[in-house]
């Protein structure tokens, strides 16, 4: 059977948001293979459809860098999913997506200060092996700029730029034979200059008007700032729910569903107003890399009961070693505020609490590290010897906040909701 495209599953969204049976559905930060497996094994459990996330910091063309995540290129991100779903039999609908995609997305780019027109060319490069390894959405986020720090990116600006890119995405999709593809536009950045409602409709009406006029489709979402915002590993924004429903409804008017960014760890009321609110879709990434790194240092822990208790003689140094290398990785610094992000390894060290922080916030980013696997494995064997499945465990613990977000975004049964609708 062909898979329901993406846009087909937002406009049934839609539609059942008259009814009361709409949900929100999850655009999920493919943090891991484990994260993949937890997120394939609850789609497939409750029947609903799935988004993966990727970032081009995540998830890149090997002659760009390639990503931090298994060392995944857009090919290799593809075949590891596919092969996760064979694994489990899976049997519903997931999606690969592009998220921030552009130029200036990669952090040495921006960190680079490269100039406009290179930049353009590699994030163009990017988006072809997107289209070419089968992505099914590709977000538009051209609003990242290192020659316009702290600003807000001129409203033109951005939409010069997402309207060429998406032509320039058509184009290579169309020479290529392939189906249609999703587009997502805009973004949750302050600098982007969507943050008002009376923007945000301004920026629909003309980026349809530009669209038209070349035979361009409508996106399939625009981000819009629902009031959320991650710090560290917590959710330090305030959801708005009046800005969230006018600019669904904004969305709404012209076929696009709203997409809402930073949706990391929110709590329950919050999620439940997702529904009636009729935010389409959340993103959410950080908190299941988070979640993940939590679950080893638990392993960690247990471990060293047994060497208390004699059972273990060869502790593995699980805990050290992901440590160390978040520090090193420097990716932590992105989730620090003021001078935190200047601090020496040593200075990080010698507090515990800003140890335990970085650990927190930064240890996903190690896991495709040799010496970090190495000693994953070493403590999985451990483990295995008295009768404890670790990566069952990982799995399973990374599944616990997937599954909270499903149940208040209504998700249950939504795949077999909007197949009905789209009939």
């Amino acid at each position: 059977m062909t898979k329901l495209p993406i846009k087909s599953v937002v406009e049934g969204l839609l539609e059942l948001q008259k009814t009361g049976e709409s949900a929100t559905i999850l655009g999920i930060g493919p943090m891991s293979k484990n994260c993949v497996q937890a997120t394939l094994e609850l789609s497939k459990e409750d029947d609903y459809p799935v988004m993966f996330i990727a970032s081009r910091n995540q998830v890149d063309a090997d002659e760009l860098g390639g990503g931090y995540v298994n060392g995944w290129n857009q090919f290799t991100f593809a075949a590891a999913v596919e092969e996760v779903a064979k694994a489990i039999d899976y049997d519903n609908l997931y999606y690969l997506c592009r998220d921030h995609g552009g130029p200036w997305q990669r952090d040495q780019e921006r960190n680079d200060h490269i100039p406009t027109d290179e930049a353009m060319v590699l994030g163009k490069k990017s988006y072809v092996a997107d289209i070419e390894a089968g992505f099914d959405l590709l977000m538009i986020d051209p609003t990242k700029d290192p020659f316009e720090v702290g600003k807000v990116i001129p409203l033109d600006t951005v939409l010069e730029r997402t309207v060429d890119l998406i032509e320039f995405c058509e184009k290579e999709r169309k020479a290529r034979n392939l189906p249609e593809i999703g587009y997502e536009v805009g973004t949750e950045e302050t600098n982007g200059g969507l943050t008002s409602t009376e923007t945000y409709e301004t920026f629909i009406l003309r980026l349809k008007d530009e669209l038209e006029k070349r035979g361009l489709p409508m996106p399939t979402f625009i981000v819009g700032q629902t009031g959320t915002l991650i710090r560290k590993g917590q959710q330090v924004g305030t959801f708005n729910f009046k800005n969230a429903y006018d600019l669904a409804q904004m969305a709404k008017k012209y076929g696009v569903g709203l997409k809402e960014h930073n949706g990391d760890y929110l709590d329950d009321v919050t999620l439940l107003e997702h529904i009636p609110s009729q935010i389409t879709a959340t993103n959410i990434a950080p908190q299941y890399g988070t979640e993940e790194t939590r679950a080893y240092m638990n392993l960690a822990e247990v471990e060293a009961k047994l060497v208390e208790y004699g059972l273990v003689t060869d502790q593995s140094n699980t805990r050290n070693i992901i440590l160390l290398n978040a520090i090193k990785s420097g990716r932590w610094k992105k989730w620090m505020v003021g001078e935190q992000k200047n601090l020496t390894a040593d200075q990080i060290m010698a507090d515990a609490e800003l140890t335990e922080e970085i650990l927190d916030v930064a240890g996903h980013y190690t896991f495709n590290d040799d010496e970090v696997k190495v000693e994953i494995e070493k403590m999985y064997k451990n483990l295995a010897e008295h009768n404890i499945d670790g990566q069952r465990y990982v799995i399973d613990h990374i599944k616990r906040p997937i599954r909270d977000y499903a149940e208040c975004y209504n998700l249950k049964g939504a795949t077999s909701r909007i197949k009905k609708v789209a009939e």
